[in-house]
């Protein structure tokens, strides 16, 4: 009975020619990849763009996925959006007057964020009443000087 090829009886030379060959397919493979992935990512893009997130893509984003961008920083943004309002905001009413903007956020806990960034930025932003803020200085605006 003839033995199995164990790779035993190969010469040096034979065994070399394997190892290249395994080299430039593992090579070829990893351009293939990459040629797709650049594609996945460039699909992620239209989908964010039409959609405004990711929606049940979050498994994907935890490699290092796409992170949404925006033009201004979310305290600017909700600057802005008091400024304009000019009275005391509910944290509903700021989230969709942000989300009106055009400002996206791959958070699945939106209003979260919202609520702790106003929370935080105690410098720029006072609490009128529970759960209605404001922008700091505008109530000494809108009051007559005595």
């Amino acid at each position: 009975m003839a033995r199995p090829n164990t790779g035993l009886n190969f010469n040096i030379a034979q065994l070399e020619r394997i190892l290249t060959d395994r080299k430039s397919e593992l090579g070829r493979l990893e351009r293939q990849r990459g040629e797709l992935q650049r594609k996945l990512d460039g699909l992620d893009r239209q989908i964010v763009k039409l959609n405004g997130g990711l929606r049940g893509m979050r498994g994907r984003l935890a490699g290092g996925g796409i992170r949404a961008r925006n033009e201004h920083s979310l305290v600017e943004t909700l600057e802005v959006v008091m400024r304009s309002h000019g009275k005391p905001m509910r944290v509903g009413e700021i989230v969709d007057a942000v989300t009106a903007t055009g400002y996206r956020s791959n958070s699945a806990n939106f209003r979260g964020i919202i609520n702790q960034t106003l929370i935080k930025e105690r410098k720029r932003f006072g609490q009128a009443d529970r759960g209605v803020y404001e922008l700091k200085g505008s109530a000494k605006k809108d009051k007559p000087a005595a």
